[in-house]
């Protein structure tokens, strides 16, 4: 007996489990290990990184793939995926943009209205993987091409320039300085959705349902959870959250051009990936998200300042995907 207490205690002072209990009990802690080293080094590689110009144009490069991101969590969270964040953001950009100046709407209206549209398409994945229990994977794959499809359609494949857009729609892009840097106001609204979802998800029933239902389903729904209508809240509120991103899409081109996106469901999934948020759902936190997404732009930003070919910038990002991921299935395994 003393010999197998004497075991389990070595075990349980092991330097690697005790390494892998803290990261499974605080996800961020490896992203933003991550994240502050990468910035270390291209401070070292190029002086001009760590400029307040340079690292504002960092946050301005991520916004849109970090707000997109923050929609991909919620799924991700339920043990899902959603393939058709980047169809859903550019067509809602296009209604929105159509509804400004082909129909005369005011810009307020049009975007009020491109969130409805746009949590609407979110509404749709969510039935169809609750009501006719379809894989999300399956679902958002036939829904990316009918929104792109509809997204040509629309637009005949026609770029709307922001100048014949009210100013409203464009206001996301606009920039102001704080203390030398230049942010955009969509990167504000963007540092918003992720407190306000930090907050929903950490401190309300509604959170705890949605973690509960990606760590085990079953268990959930025998625990009184209404696991469809929780599934089907987070397509729906991911939809809103991608309706927001085509806001802030506009106001950074400045126009809204049907032919963006094709990038944005990889990009999304890499934030939440890199930001310690788990594929197989129950596990994670949308800051982990957020330090993702600067994880990506400060590599690709750092990588070009060094003169590293855009090629070799997309094999980085790729390999730090697979370690994310190899990473994620190690912490998993940690014992209670």
């Amino acid at each position: 007996m003393s010999t197998a207490t004497g075991f389990e205690q070595r075990r349980s002072t092991s330097p690697v489990e005790r390494v892998q209990h803290v990261l499974h009990a605080n996800p961020i802690l490896g992203p933003l290990a991550v994240l502050v080293l990468a910035i270390l080094v291209f401070a070292v590689v190029s002086g001009r990184f760590l400029s307040a110009a340079n690292l504002g144009l960092v946050l301005a490069q991520v916004t849109v793939i970090a707000t997109l991101a923050l929609g991909q969590t919620l799924v991700i969270l339920t043990a899902g995926i959603d393939l058709s964040v980047g169809a859903i953001a550019v067509f809602s950009s296009i209604l929105m943009a159509n509804m400004a100046t082909k129909l005369g709407l005011p810009g307020v209206v049009s975007l009020l209205v491109g969130f409805v549209l746009g949590t609407a398409m979110g509404a749709l994945n969510g039935l169809l993987v609750t009501r006719l229990k379809l894989p999300p994977f399956i679902v958002t794959l036939g829904t990316l091409s009918i929104f792109f499809s509809l997204n040509s359609v629309i637009s005949r494949s026609e770029t709307v320039r922001g100048a014949d857009m009210p100013a409203i729609m464009t206001w996301t892009g606009e920039t102001f300085s704080l203390g030398g840097f230049r942010i955009t106001y969509g990167s504000i609204l963007m540092l918003l959705l992720f407190a306000f979802f930090f907050y929903a998800l950490g401190h309300t029933a509604w959170g705890k349902h949605v973690y509960a239902t990606g760590d085990d389903i079953e268990a959930a729904r025998l625990a009184g959870i209404r696991t469809d209508r929780v599934l089907l809240s987070v397509y729906t509120v991911a939809g809103l959250i991608y309706a927001v991103g085509a806001w802030i899409l506009i106001g950074r081109l400045a126009s809204a051009s049907p032919n963006v996106g094709v990038e944005y469901n990889l990009d999304s999934i890499t934030a939440v990936v890199l930001g310690g948020t788990s594929l197989f759902g129950g596990r994670g936190l949308v800051l982990g998200t957020l330090v993702g997404a600067l994880i990506v732009g400060v590599f690709r930003n750092g990588l070009q300042l060094g003169g590293v070919d855009v090629v070799w910038q997309g094999f980085a990002i790729g390999l730090l995907v697979l370690v994310a991921v190899a990473i994620d299935q190690w912490i998993r395994k940690v014992r209670a």
